[in-house]
């Protein structure tokens, strides 16, 4: 169980982590870069959107070796395109703020402005995408694992906890509902923290305004 949680939490966090880089590097160029570049990221975020992210998962993982470094790699890049969208759509609400438009007058280039006055500034959002983002790529890598196409023996995560107790269901049924409880626990907390972080940046939003 301990291995368990240990393995999914760290492949979610991970492809997290890979999600919210990637979308908040495409979301920042997007805001920041002329209009030719920004239509073709926009354009590229989009197609992304379009495609069913567990079909192309399922994909991905029955045409490679199943391990948890695929599990994060296909993960993080299938799920960067909400945190892209948001931090473009929040930059361009900031770049009209007087401190932006004050850094732009002291000379402050497009990637110093965004990483040191945009960004900070727009972290609340982010933090809430990427939280439910974290609980949506734990239920995705269980939900792999449970198939057999996530992490593989020796290794365990929850999903495979959960799947080797459909042979105890009737005399073990704890073996598949412990790991099935905390999961659900886990999804469930971040969503709490991920509203947490949504209500916060609507109070400071109505502040500013």
């Amino acid at each position: 169980m301990v291995f368990g949680a240990r393995i999914s939490l760290a492949v979610a966090l991970l492809a997290t982590a890979v999600s919210v880089g990637v979308g908040i590097t495409i979301g920042g160029l997007s805001a920041l870069a002329p209009r030719p570049v920004t239509a073709v990221l926009l354009g590229i975020t989009d197609f992304a959107l379009a495609l069913p992210r567990v079909v192309v998962l399922l994909l991905l993982a029955a045409l490679w070796q199943p391990s948890a470094a695929l599990i994060v790699l296909t993960l993080g890049l299938t799920g960067w395109m909400p945190v892209a969208r948001l931090t473009y759509a929040e930059t361009l609400s900031h770049l009209d703020r007087p401190y932006a438009e004050g850094s732009r007058a002291l000379g402050a280039g497009p990637i110093r402005l965004f990483l040191t006055h945009l960004l900070p500034n727009v972290a609340l959002p982010l933090l809430t995408a990427a939280t439910l983002g974290l609980g949506n790529a734990i239920t995705l890598e269980a939900g792999l694992s449970f198939l057999g196409l996530g992490v593989q023996p020796p290794a365990t995560s929850w999903g495979t906890l959960i799947a080797s107790g459909r042979d105890t269901v009737v005399n073990a049924p704890w073996v598949g509902l412990v790991p099935g409880l905390a999961l659900v626990l886990v999804v469930v907390s971040a969503t709490l923290v991920a509203d947490g972080f949504e209500t916060r940046s609507a109070t400071e939003a109505a502040r500013v305004r």
